[in-house]
Formats: structure tokens, sequence, C-alpha cells
């Protein structure tokens, strides 16, 4: 799915430079759930263009791009949780609230200057997306998969 969360990536780390190592998507990372296998695409394209963004880039867009990107993504996965009555809800729900309390923060001290905090960030959300999917996404897809719920983005 493109949208321009992607699109500002792209357009902020191209430039012909040689990049620095990235994250890139794996197949691990697939749930067999359309709607969150894309999103979760674009999660990685996102983080991506965080680790390789040549150091003279202003993050700011790139931040806001994740930030915009996290509470949609977020929110999509909260509606299907409550339509489709995941029991653990509360616990998945959690987590998303302080991640994206940490990647507003991290948004904020990157606007006041502090960059090396918003490339340490992306370092960090690559473990942290590796074990998200793992555990708590599969565990929603794989509810979404028994109960038959037609998850939609």
């Amino acid at each position: 799915m493109e949208t321009q969360a992607v699109e500002t990536a792209a357009a902020v780390t191209s430039g012909g430079a040689q990049a620095p190592a990235g994250m890139a998507w794996q197949d691990r990372y697939l749930l067999n759930l359309a709607p969150m296998d894309d999103i979760h695409r674009e999660f990685v394209s996102l983080v991506n263009a965080l680790l390789v963004a040549p150091p003279e880039a202003d993050l700011v867009p790139l931040m806001d791009a994740l930030v915009e990107h996290t509470e949609r993504h977020f929110a999509m996965e909260q509606r299907w949780m409550e339509e489709s009555h995941f029991p653990p809800t509360g616990c998945h729900e959690d987590e998303h609230s302080r991640s994206l309390a940490v990647v507003v923060a991290v948004r904020d001290k990157v606007a006041a200057g502090d960059a090396a905090l918003g490339r340490t960030l992306a370092r960090e959300l690559v473990p942290w997306f590796d074990n998200h999917v793992a555990s708590m996404d599969w565990a929603l897809a794989s509810w979404i998969a028994r109960t038959g719920y037609a998850a939609t983005a």
C-alpha cells in the first residue's frame, strides 16, 4: 500500500548516496492476513528510511511519516481486536499505547535537534518489530483466521 508516508520516506532518502545497512522485509513477517502484511511492509519501509537516511538528512519528515503510520497502523489493529472480540486486546493495546508514546516523544526530540535519538529509535524498532510480529500480531492474525472475522484496512 503506497501512502504519503512511504512517499515522503522515499523522497527524503533518495539521492544516490551509498546508504548504510537498513531494515529489509523478511518473509517471517508474513502473517497471511493481507491488510496486516501490507501495513507491516509499510512500517519496514519507514524504519528503513530512517536507518539509511544520510547524516545530513532532516529526519523530521521521516519521523512525521512514522508517527502518522503508527497511529493509523495501531488504530486498524485496535478496530480488528474490538470487532473480533480478541481476548488479549488489553495487552496488545497497552503495547501499542506505550510504543506510540515513545515514537511521538522521539519525534519531538528530533524536531528539537536530537537527530541521533531518531536513529537510535529506528535501530531499536527492528528487534521490537521482530518480537511484536512473532507474538502479539501473530496471535491476532491467528485469532482472525480462526474466527473468520473479515479484517479490512
